[in-house]
C-alpha cells in the first residue's frame, strides 16, 4: 500500500509541473511531466487495484 501512496504522490507532482512548464512555455519539460504522469499514474491505479482484489499486502510466514 506504501508503494502505491508512493506512486499516486509522483504522480500528482508531475501533474504539477505539467502545469507549472506549459506557463513557462517549456514544452519539453512538459512532455518528461506527461510521460512521467502517465507512467506513476497508471502502476499507482493498477497497484491500488491490484491491493483491492487480491487481499493486498505481503504474504505472511508461518
Amino acid at each position: 500500500m506504501i508503494l502505491s501512496i508512493i506512486l499516486l504522490i509522483v504522480a500528482l507532482l508531475s501533474a504539477v509541473a505539467i502545469v507549472r512548464e506549459i506557463k513557462r512555455k517549456n514544452f519539453f519539460a512538459v512532455g518528461f511531466a506527461g510521460l512521467s504522469f502517465v507512467v506513476f499514474g497508471w502502476f499507482s491505479i493498477a497497484t491500488i487495484i491490484s491491493i483491492i482484489t487480491t487481499g493486498g499486502g505481503a504474504p505472511v510466514a508461518h
